[in-house]
């Protein structure tokens, strides 16, 4: 139907017959001649129509009509190339148009952005807002994204191998989406959180490097960077240790960066999590800027004044940021008490007489050397503004890290700043009941040297095999060294309260495939919508996916989640209990 995309058209086309296709952007009617931008998935072009030669029709056609059009490529006249479009040199004066098909006025302009469109109108009418450049730009890349992961893990010699949809439900952190089954009225299926068992089940089977870009579901709350569905990269390795799976996921995710930017990301940085917590006060740290947290402890061993006399004291330097309003500090004291801490103390730098000097109401409780002490460990220089918070290191690290993130996170977009951050904690909490509960998952290997705390030590200070990997602040995915020995699996479980019994009924085929020579082996998942949202600048994984949820988990689009009629509810054997008044939908 056509002879090429209309964003090819450039100064060289000049004198060659072309046929286009596609739909108007924009309508120009000067009273006479009528200018059309006509628009496929390449570009746009200035398309000429003169309703003498082509009749009425011409002063009829309205934005997003379906069109397609025949002329000969000609120069446009001087003083009206457009520097802003590819193809801005030239224009197709129309010797034949015809409407494919017309277009209602669409519910909402189809420019380059949508910012100030409704996202619930944006995804009930998904189809005209794919229609965007800036959409259509996200989705090339993803598929870019896609074909360059595929690539690198092709060349290291990894098998892509599909696993199930349909499994048998597992803990996996959080809650399943479960299928009910009509051949097994009662049971259900669950939709795959991860490969996670079944990739394991491979490096028994023997394939030794396996990947895919695997579709997933969990059934948690949604955020900017989480949906109920998501398309995860997915890798397992034999024979192989924490340092050969993040090389191979450095390769993969390079290649990928530069398929999109066109160059390779520095060095991967890494860092250990107790390091990432003390300086950034977070496991996924946002290495870009400064700001860094600084113990403070040192200085106030010896302090009168009450408010450090406390297990922590930490602060942070804000640059230049010293003559801010004092409704902005009141409101960085209220978000740190909405954080946890009891307060919050601020210090404005200035110079007075040549000497840096702190004024805050708090200055007067403190000594000049706890003053000074301040100002050089801080790094402080007159118009920065020091904020300090004390108390229980764990709070006082949270809290001032995202106090940190609040004043100084760059925009997305730009130096990813890829960081890998190693040896987690193997548990993050100890239950009222005595049991720990997994930081990872369950079939996390502990650090070889912490085993022994393990078998009768502090447990929240033994250490385990797995890495994140971090861009941008966001955490791109995570990792480990899976346990491979059914003995050592079995007393992770009964750590956490699973005896041998529920054990196998909950893992048994993991279980039981570990008796048959299971090799050491050790894998990675990473949410491929996040890289491509970091690598596309947007601050939401909403825009780089075709046909996402809303923030509440509903489609606009299809109404679902919806009911179904009482035929299939009998046919799987289910009843569903009436609402109760007031209940939402």
């Amino acid at each position: 139907m056509r002879t090429q995309m209309v964003g090819g058209l450039r100064a060289d086309d000049v004198g060659a017959e072309v046929t286009l296709a596609g739909w108007v952007a924009a309508r120009r009617d000067h009273g006479g001649v009528v200018f059309l931008d006509l628009r496929d998935a390449s570009g746009i072009v200035q398309v000429v129509a003169d309703p003498e030669t082509l009749g009425d029709v011409v002063h009829r056609i309205g934005r997003e009509w379906v069109l397609r059009v025949s002329g000969t490529v000609r120069p446009r006249p001087e003083g009206t190339v457009n520097a802003d479009l590819p193809t801005g040199e030239v224009e197709v004066p129309a010797g034949s148009l015809e409407v494919l098909n017309e277009s209602e006025p669409p519910p909402f302009p189809l420019s380059d952005r949508a910012d100030d469109v409704d996202e619930v109108v944006r995804l009930r009418y998904r189809y005209l807002d794919l229609r965007r450049p800036a959409m259509q730009d996200n989705l090339r890349l993803r598929a870019r994204v896609n074909a360059a992961l595929r690539d690198a893990m092709a060349k290291q010699d990894f098998v892509e191998v599909e696993t199930p949809m349909l499994i048998a439900s597992t803990p996996e952190g959080a809650r399943d989406f479960v299928v009910p089954s009509r051949l097994s009225p009662g049971s259900f299926y669950a939709l795959p959180q991860s490969p996670q068992l079944f990739k394991q089940l491979l490096m028994v089977g023997g394939l030794d490097r396996y990947f895919q870009i695997a579709r997933c579901l969990r059934d948690e709350d949604l955020r900017a960077d989480r949906q109920f569905e998501f398309m995860q990269y997915d890798a397992e390795m034999s024979f192989a240790d924490a340092d050969d799976v993040m090389a191979v996921v450095s390769e993969a995710v390079s290649s990928a960066v530069e398929a999109v930017t066109g160059k390779r990301p520095g060095l991967f940085g890494r860092m250990t999590w107790h390091d990432a917590q003390e300086r950034f006060g977070s496991d996924k740290p946002d290495v870009r800027f400064g700001m860094e947290l600084v113990d403070l402890g040192p200085i106030f061993a010896a302090t009168e004044f009450r408010a450090f006399q406390a297990p922590a004291v930490k602060g942070i330097c804000v640059g230049a940021q010293g003559e801010v309003s004092r409704s902005t500090v009141d409101a960085l004291v209220e978000r740190a008490k909405k954080l946890g801490a009891a307060g919050l103390v601020w210090m404005r730098v200035r110079e007075e007489g040549g000497t840096t000097v702190l004024e805050a109401p708090v200055a007067k409780f403190l000594s000049e050397p706890e003053k000074q002490g301040i100002v050089a460990t801080l790094g402080a220089v007159p118009g920065d503004l020091v904020l300090i918070v004390a108390g229980e290191r764990r709070m006082t690290n949270r809290v001032l890290g995202v106090l940190r993130l609040d004043l100084g996170k760059p925009v997305i977009g730009g130096d990813l700043s890829p960081l890998w951050v190693v040896d987690f904690p193997l548990f993050e909490a100890i239950g009222t009941d005595g049991r720990p509960t997994p930081a990872h998952h369950p079939f996390t290997m502990p650090h070889a040297d912490d085993l022994d705390l393990l078998r009768g030590g502090d447990l929240l200070a033994v250490r385990s095999q797995a890495y994140d990997l971090v861009c941008s602040g966001w955490e791109l995915g995570s990792g480990s060294v899976r346990i491979h020995q059914s003995e050592l699996q079995q007393e992770i479980f009964s750590l956490l309260g699973i005896a041998p019994e529920e054990a196998h009924d909950r893992f048994g085929f993991l279980l039981d495939a570990f008796r048959f020579g299971a090799p050491p082996h050790a894998g990675f998942a990473f949410g491929v919508d996040r890289l491509v949202a970091l690598l596309a600048g947007e601050e939401n994984i909403r825009e780089v996916i075709a046909f996402p949820k809303t923030q509440s988990g509903s489609d606009p689009l299809t109404g679902a989640p919806s009911e179904i009629d009482a035929g299939q509810l009998a046919e799987l054997g289910i009843s569903v209990r009436p609402r109760t008044k007031g209940a939402s939908r």
